[in-house]
């Protein structure tokens, strides 16, 4: 029985990537991963990849912000320390939430920005202390690299050296 063969195909430019993975997935080939300096626009769909629900925990995050500066109006405010400034009255958040919404958007986007940076460095595994998992350090440069997981059958590797070599790639590895 043969093992797992990961090829890699080491491009120079977005775009040429960008046709590469279109390409080479029209072609029935599945891309495991594409590494990339920068973020290529339209790369996510033309690989096939899900819809991500980051957004989602955006939203969420926005929300824990605006609680969080809403209660601490409150508490500040009405509760612990209620102080009569300019004839306002300090009975309920209702009554002084026009002069809190300013600040309650702030804390708003500071959640939802914080948060979500700690989020996607967690996901991606770029947190501090993980190891790298680029298998070429020039991706953080200016390559771009692509990489196919394939079964070790000699043709269909022969196949997808082939696409690579065609769609521009600059170097072609093979690694078990």
């Amino acid at each position: 029985m043969s093992k797992e063969k990961i090829i890699y195909g080491v491009y120079g430019d977005d775009d040429v990537i960008l046709d590469a993975v279109k390409a080479i997935r029209e072609k029935g080939h599945h891309i495991d991963e594409v590494y990339t300096p920068f973020p290529i626009h339209g790369l996510d769909t033309a690989m096939g990849l899900k819809y991500s629900r980051i957004a989602i925990c955006s939203f969420i995050y926005g929300c824990i912000g605006a609680s969080c500066a809403l209660f601490m109006f409150w508490y500040i405010m009405i509760h612990d320390w209620p102080m009569n400034i300019g004839g306002k009255p300090s009975f309920t958040l209702n009554e002084n939430l026009p002069a809190f919404i300013p600040v309650t958007f702030e804390m708003t986007v500071f959640f939802g920005a914080h948060l979500m940076v700690i989020t996607f460095l967690i996901r991606c595994g770029l947190y501090p202390g993980s190891s790298s998992k680029s298998p070429d350090p020039r991706t953080t440069d200016d390559k771009f690299l692509m990489e196919i997981h394939t079964n070790g059958d000699a043709k269909k590797i022969k196949e997808i050296k082939d696409l690579m070599k065609k769609t521009g790639a600059e170097e072609i590895k093979e690694k078990e």
